[in-house]
């Protein structure tokens, strides 16, 4: 009767695991390199590197924009680094108020409160969810003391 039993729970998580499987290949299958749309690639020594965003579908995936310019101040840097955020997001087909998820990284964990004056009120009524990070040695790349990425939709 154990036999019986064991057998019946292996089939059950056996079939399950089936279904649960062929859910997840068939996403894997409907997305492809033809409907990710891509823009403002920047390469390194002639091969393509990252792009400034990713659209596939109805998301929108922007990669980190800094402010890599003086004066070296973080209410600067964050106003700068919004503002092309906004503008990546505009050319791709959405706007502030469709993010859906920032990732906020800090040169210095000390800037955190100079970062949210900026911050806050920039992604109108309802804000998105957020992340913010302080890195590690060697800082954010580049000069700037903010950088931040983001995932909105259209």
């Amino acid at each position: 009767m154990q036999t019986q039993r064991r057998s019946a729970i292996k089939k059950l998580l056996a079939s399950i695991t089936a279904v649960a499987g062929f859910g997840l290949a068939a996403k894997a299958k409907s997305i492809t390199a033809e409907e990710k749309e891509v823009g403002d690639i920047t390469n390194f020594q002639d091969v393509p590197l990252f792009s400034s965003f990713t659209r596939h579908g109805d998301l929108i995936y922007i990669s980190g924009v800094g402010a890599h310019v003086a004066p070296f101040e973080i209410k600067a840097h964050t106003e700068i680094v919004l503002q092309g955020m906004e503008n990546v997001l505009k050319k791709a087909g959405s706007s502030m108020e469709k993010v859906l998820k920032v990732s906020v990284f800090l040169n210095d964990i000390q800037d955190y409160q100079g970062m949210n004056e900026v911050f806050k009120g920039r992604f109108g009524k309802k804000p998105p969810v957020r992340t913010t990070v302080a890195v590690a040695k060697g800082g954010v790349p580049g000069d700037s003391l903010v950088e931040m990425d983001c995932i909105a939709y259209i």
